[in-house]
């Protein structure tokens, strides 16, 4: 098989832990006799230097063109006087936007050989997945600024149509068919208007899948569920706000945020494939950020993707395999170098 995959290295550690990712997907792919194409694309800052914007045309097209996408990360202090509109996160939702990716995959795993790493007593391991909602609701939704009876206010519209709501749901529901059958949907349905819409079309779904155990729960209980009890949860569903909320904190239950995935999908095999952290401009050039979340993303990309299954898993038993024996970078406690965890994974394939 031939890969043609569009890489947007971004800014701060980005180019770091993409080029670790392609050197862990180079090692997989040879050994099974696929060959790869890269296209490196400038998005976030770097374009924001380069282009004046965010996002340049010539970016969407190349990713359009591509296979798949495979990204670092964007951002840092350099940009943040810029205006909303002309930020490096821009990018992001735009290429969401321009890829018809609506659903973010997001795995939250504890592994084992981690497990004292884990801030929370009593727990020796935990998988779940984060299904978020990625292009509507607050980030989509209409807002601005005006002057009102008290000065200058701010808004943020939340908006979400019932098919928006279908499609993440029905995501989330045939990825629990995969996996221990459990949905837990996260709303606001006590407060929120579009939260109680999003709570009566998840329970029509939830009809149509009787196969799976299928539960409601408000966002504040389930950010305090999360800590109590993650094992409880299997596959949760929930909208674009919270779900960014929800699982940057069940990251850190794993030990570090720099170990987590996530894919973003749409209605093709075309993905957008990055780690959750961001640009970390404080160790940018230090050779010590951690790769393997990003490493662990070009693996979802081969299974989401690709259906390269048996390949994405040879990457997936190598990190692990790694972590059992004891190679840690320095946001787990470790002294490896970024550059030295990513040789021991090669090794391991």
């Amino acid at each position: 098989m031939k890969l043609n995959i569009a890489l947007i290295k971004g800014d701060g550690i980005g180019p770091e832990i993409v080029d670790s990712a392609t050197k862990v997907l180079n090692k997989v792919l040879e050994k099974y006799n696929h060959k790869v194409v890269y296209t490196e694309l400038l998005a976030g800052g770097c374009a924001i230097d380069e282009f004046g914007i965010p996002l340049p045309q010539s970016t969407i097209d190349g990713a359009l063109r591509s296979d798949s996408v495979l990204l670092g990360a964007v951002g840092g202090p350099k940009w943040d006087t810029l205006p909303g509109h002309l930020r490096p996160e821009r990018a992001l939702l735009g290429l969401r936007k321009e890829l018809g990716l609506y659903a973010n995959i997001r795995p939250v795993r504890l592994f084992s050989a981690l497990k004292d790493r884990c801030p929370l007593r009593n727990v020796d391991s935990f998988d779940i997945v984060i299904v978020r909602e990625l292009t509507g609701g607050m980030y989509f939704g209409k807002s601005g600024r005006t002057i009102g009876e008290n000065g200058e206010e701010a808004y943020d519209t939340e908006t979400y149509s019932v098919m928006e709501i279908e499609r993440i749901g029905r995501t989330a529901f045939e990825y629990a068919r995969k996996r221990r059958k459990k949905v837990t949907s996260v709303d606001k349905a006590n407060v929120l208007e579009s939260s109680r819409l999003w709570r009566e079309v998840m329970h029509r779904l939830a009809k149509e899948y009787r196969d799976i155990e299928y539960g409601d729960m408000l966002v504040d209980n389930a950010a305090m569920q999360l800590i109590r009890n993650p094992l409880q949860f299997d596959v949760i569903v929930t909208s674009n706000m919270f779900g960014d909320i929800l699982s940057d904190e069940a990251s850190q239950l794993t030990g570090s945020i720099g170990l987590l995935p996530s894919a973003s999908l749409g209605g093709c095999k075309r993905g957008l494939y990055e780690p959750i952290h961001g640009s970390a401009p404080d160790i940018m050039g230090k050779g010590i950020a951690n790769p393997i979340a990003t490493i662990l993303s070009a693996a979802m990309m081969l299974s989401y993707s690709f259906n390269l299954d048996k390949e994405a898993k040879e990457i997936e038993d190598a990190v692990e395999a790694v972590l059992n024996q004891g190679y840690l970078t320095a946001d787990l406690g470790g002294n490896m170098t970024t550059d030295e965890i990513t040789e021991k994974i090669l090794e391991q394939i």
